[in-house]
């Protein structure tokens, strides 16, 4: 799985975006869900996600793993005086039980895997019955396209319709809407 690029690190270590993904994204992806009980948050970069689930629902037991070695770092050292387990891991292939976790978050990563479908089928074989994968990512847009093309990362950009497509064969239940002028997508999907 490629790992972020320059630029995309220097975003995710901005204050800018810390308190942008406290206040706007979290709130956005989260659609009003009550997330609780285990969640894992894979490709969780440097936990700014996690660090503001934490402050919404401080009763969650979170575990966040990344790829990326420098993100493990920075997300052990922003998270160090909490429970959050933090982990290296490969979305594509978790070292996690099936059925271990209740909420499963991933939050603007899926792009940066090539192989994103076997992703999100390793998200799903992890989550509980009645579990829920929550998430936002890029939509397959001309802007995007250009964005990753000027910095050279590795990625594969989605189609709403392919996500949905991918996840309803997984048989989970799933919404998905497309917000900010079609560049960005939110899902929701049920594990029955």
């Amino acid at each position: 799985m490629p790992k972020m690029s320059g630029i995309e690190t220097a975003l995710c270590r901005s204050a800018l975006w810390g308190r942008f993904a406290r206040d706007v994204v979290l709130p956005w992806a989260l659609q009003g869900q009550d997330v609780n009980g285990d969640v894992l948050e894979v490709g969780a970069g440097n936990g700014e996600m996690t660090a503001a689930l934490l402050r919404r629902s401080p009763g969650v037991r979170v575990t966040l793993t990344d790829i990326d070695e420098r993100m493990v770092a920075a997300a052990r050292d922003r998270l160090r005086r909490t429970s959050v387990s933090v982990e290296p891991a490969d979305a594509r292939a978790l070292h996690f039980h099936d059925a271990s976790f209740d909420f499963v978050l991933s939050f603007l990563m899926l792009h940066h895997v090539v192989n994103w479908q076997s992703a999100l089928a390793e998200a799903s074989r992890v989550l509980k019955p009645g579990g829920m994968l929550i998430g936002y990512d890029l939509t397959a847009s001309p802007p995007a396209k250009l964005i990753h093309l000027v910095d050279g990362s590795r990625h594969q950009l989605l189609q709403p319709a392919e996500l949905t497509t991918t996840v309803r064969d997984m048989g989970l239940d799933v919404s998905l809407r497309t917000g900010w002028a079609g560049q960005v997508m939110r899902f929701l999907a049920l594990k029955s």
